[in-house]
């Protein structure tokens, strides 16, 4: 049975506990805080407060407050001065908003724990030194912040090191691909990426594809095997793609293998088969029919292209930006 309000007192810092439940905590939430964080049993109730006011002062809105300390009651405990505030400075140099450093302590509040010198500055040397632009560095962070709490010579390296071995230099064509998705840092290489490499292979792409896939598509390499690309695979091999076509599909356009199958990859080829009246061969030719909204652009183009009885291939229906359609194919009001 979960412990009674006196027992809680009883057992851990009456002092803190008071302080949460003045903040709105329940006995529970209490509890679970203390077993994860046995700092709070010598917690003073002083600094609790003051570094409670300091992150509502830099931002953070109240009600969000119990769901940051919840995360990491840690930050309670903390030195203000010695620990919270030069790392809250030392974010705001990267940041070019006040409120994305905020956002980026809601999203991972153990940021506030760790050490600028011993830590941050170390990580940012690692970025810079593979060529992410300084003005992006506060980006990278800023949007993943749990990237600071990844060790830089077991994890980072690693990672660093599978992209390399794709071919990537790690003279700036990596730290672009950081920069495009920070959270893939966040996989392991041999449970994530390096399967999902070895399946891009194994359907037929080529090492210098898989280049491209990392370079422009890197969060491809980051979906489950088993649980995305194998079954969207399998749909298009249902949808009467042969295996060669699906290599030309997935070379020409990655994410065809991560997009749902039913919101996205179903709607679209039902649309071109029932409505569109085209075999979808004519999508191997032209693998961006995927990439092109449902609604707002191919029902739209289709509708007007029907009215005016006009035949053309779907690079030549869907590539050219509104203007251009317009002016192509002679419409004279707004398509979008």
């Amino acid at each position: 049975m979960f412990p009674g309000s006196m027992e809680i007192g009883r057992t851990h810092n009456g002092s803190i506990v008071g302080f949460f439940r003045e903040k709105g905590f329940d006995d529970k939430n209490i509890d679970e805080m203390f077993n994860r964080c046995k700092r709070l049993e010598g917690a003073e109730r002083e600094r609790a407060s003051e570094n409670w006011a300091y992150l509502k002062s830099i931002g953070i809105q109240e009600r969000k407050l119990p769901s940051v300390v919840s995360k990491c009651p840690k930050i309670l405990t903390l030195g203000l001065n010695e620990k919270l505030v030069p790392m809250v400075q030392c974010l705001a140099t990267l940041g070019t908003k006040p409120s994305e450093v905020t956002l980026a302590i809601t999203k991972f509040p153990h940021i506030l724990s760790h050490n600028v010198e011993e830590k941050l500055c170390p990580l940012l040397a690692f970025f810079e030194a593979l060529g992410v632009p300084e003005k992006q560095l506060g980006k990278l962070l800023l949007l993943n912040p749990r990237l600071v709490s990844y060790s830089i010579e077991s994890k980072l390296t690693h990672i660093v090191d599978f992209l390399a071995s794709l071919g990537l230099s790690k003279e700036g064509m990596i730290g672009k691909v950081l920069v495009k998705n920070p959270f893939i840092m966040g996989y392991s290489v041999e449970k994530r990426l390096r399967p999902t490499s070895e399946f891009l292979k194994s359907v037929g792409l080529t090492h210098l594809d898989l280049q491209r896939v990392a370079m422009n598509f890197p969060e491809v390499l980051c979906r489950d095997v088993e649980k995305i690309l194998r079954p969207n695979f399998s749909f298009l091999k249902k949808c009467g793609f042969g295996d060669g076509q699906i290599a030309v599909l997935v070379t020409g356009y990655p994410p065809v293998l991560i997009k749902s199958v039913r919101n996205s990859l179903e709607p679209r080829i039902r649309f071109l088969v029932e409505v569109m009246k085209r075999q979808i061969d004519e999508v191997v030719e032209y693998p961006d029919f995927f990439r092109h909204g449902l609604k707002k652009r191919l029902e739209m183009r289709q509708r007007l292209l029907k009215q005016r009885n006009i035949d053309c291939s779907l690079s030549e229906m869907l590539e050219c930006n509104q203007k251009k359609f317009i002016l192509k194919f002679g419409a004279t009001k707004a398509v979008t």
